[in-house]
């Protein structure tokens, strides 16, 4: 009996430990689409840089089950056939295995996308929204969990929105981290209408420098051409990928990989979030450079420049300022730069509490403070870096319209005024429960 052998201590293989370093850094991959065998060839290249082969991997039944399961967790709406999450999950067996074959028979074709309408705080235009029926997000979903990490392969660091464990606080921090460096020229870019306006071709040849196989290709190209439905009235969709569909994202992101690399190679800093991004210079000088090379590949993509929410920023002059993700950079009084909410992600707050805070409303303010608290604590934990004068202000006005409802319920007329604050103080509030700045982790 070798009792030296047994003495030692056990050892992990070299390959089991690389393999388990491998799932770690691609854990968000879909497990029964990504092997390690695949996931070592994402990272080491294949064949002439292109992947063949991948359609029968979006009608994998376990795939389409994760990707059902994925929708359902999203929640949403009904598409034009009014079939809800609920109606699919039903007769779920049923309804997949239909997909399966339709995908497999090449004659899968999803249905156009529902038109909603939804407001635009501070304005009176509206945005559009396409909303896919279910059975058509589980399409969306599968085929994403199969190309999505082939894309996420080459996406640059600047690069933020819609991609795996990266987040809008990313990009804050990134830009808060440029302007401590000095990167104080600050160019605040608008795509008009990017989503609308992306074109297709374009958009399938990016895609096919990295994918090779045609039904795929030929799966996006019927997503993308899929039409939408507003008021019953079919509208063709020969540009664009619409807001709300599962991949549009993804698409939107590989559109602007191009120029996220272009930029960098240049020397230019940029921090993008889907089509909301800005680029940091050194000096106006450097800002001119920029905005020609920006310009340039903005027309060969067929998009156009905002041009009136396209320009340059002087942070280094007093009052200054810039938008980006819902804050406002401003250049104050005393010489530096700091965060503060801006004025519009002010007004998509009230837009969205002030169905709760009618002044007749008839739900006692217990129950209506348990309805606005989840909203606050959202709203108040991801701004929780912004300056103490942006939050405190937004909790005044909403003890201010409660105060409106309890004097409402007492006969009176108008607004809450200097003397409600003493009937109801602050604490009144604390005591009920209301979410406050202080609570934000």
């Amino acid at each position: 009996m070798n009792t030296d052998r047994e003495n030692q201590p056990a050892t992990v293989p070299e390959r089991t430990k690389q393999a388990g370093e491998l799932r770690a850094r691609w854990h968000w991959t879909e497990l029964c689409v990504w092997s390690e065998r695949m996931l070592e060839a994402l990272e080491n290249g294949v064949k002439g840089g292109k992947w063949f082969s991948l359609v029968d991997k979006v009608w994998k039944m376990n795939n389409l089950r994760a990707a059902f399961e994925a929708v359902k967790r999203n929640d949403g709406a009904a598409g034009v056939d009014n079939i809800s999450i609920q109606g699919f999950e039903r007769d779920l067996d049923k309804q997949l295995e239909r997909l399966q074959q339709e995908l497999q028979q090449g004659c899968y074709q999803p249905r156009p996308a529902r038109r909603k309408w939804i407001d635009k705080p501070g304005s009176q235009a509206k945005r559009p929204l396409g909303i896919p029926t279910v059975r058509d997000r589980v399409v969306e979903t599968a085929l994403k969990q199969v190309i999505e990490a082939i894309f996420e392969h080459q996406f640059h660091a600047c690069s933020y929105g819609f991609r795996p464990c990266r987040s809008a606080k990313g990009a804050l921090s990134e830009v808060d981290q440029l302007i401590a460096q000095g990167k104080l020229a600050v160019i605040e870019v608008d795509i008009q209408g990017y989503f609308d306006h992306i074109d297709h071709g374009k958009l399938l040849s990016l895609v096919s420098e990295k994918i090779s196989d045609g039904r795929v290709l030929a799966l996006i190209e019927t997503m993308l051409k899929r039409g939408v439905m507003d008021e019953d009235r079919l509208y063709a969709t020969q540009e664009g990928t619409p807001q709300g569909g599962v991949i549009s994202p993804l698409l939107a992101n590989i559109y602007l990989n191009g120029l996220d690399h272009r930029m960098s190679e240049n020397g230019f800093q940029m921090v993008r979030y889907a089509d909301d991004f800005v680029i940091l210079c050194e000096s106006k000088e450097q800002t001119q450079d920029c905005l020609a090379l920006l310009t340039t590949w903005v027309e060969e993509m067929s998009l156009t420049l905002h041009p009136e929410k396209t320009g340059v920023v002087d942070m280094q002059t007093p009052g200054s300022s810039f938008d980006f993700l819902g804050y406002r950079y401003v250049h104050t009084q005393r010489g530096n730069q700091q965060r503060f909410v801006s004025d519009k992600s002010k007004q998509k707050l009230r837009h969205t509490l002030r169905p709760y805070l009618k002044r007749t409303n008839g739900f006692s303010l217990d129950c209506i403070i348990q309805q606005i608290n989840p909203i606050l604590r959202g709203w108040f934990t991801y701004f929780k870096e912004s300056h103490p004068n942006s939050l405190t202000g937004m909790l005044g006005w909403v003890r201010m319209r409660l105060r409106s409802i309890l004097r409402k319920r007492q006969k009176k007329k108008g607004r809450a005024r200097g003397l409600d604050h003493h009937r109801w103080p602050n604490t009144y509030f604390e005591e009920l429960g209301l979410y406050t700045v202080t609570q934000s982790p």
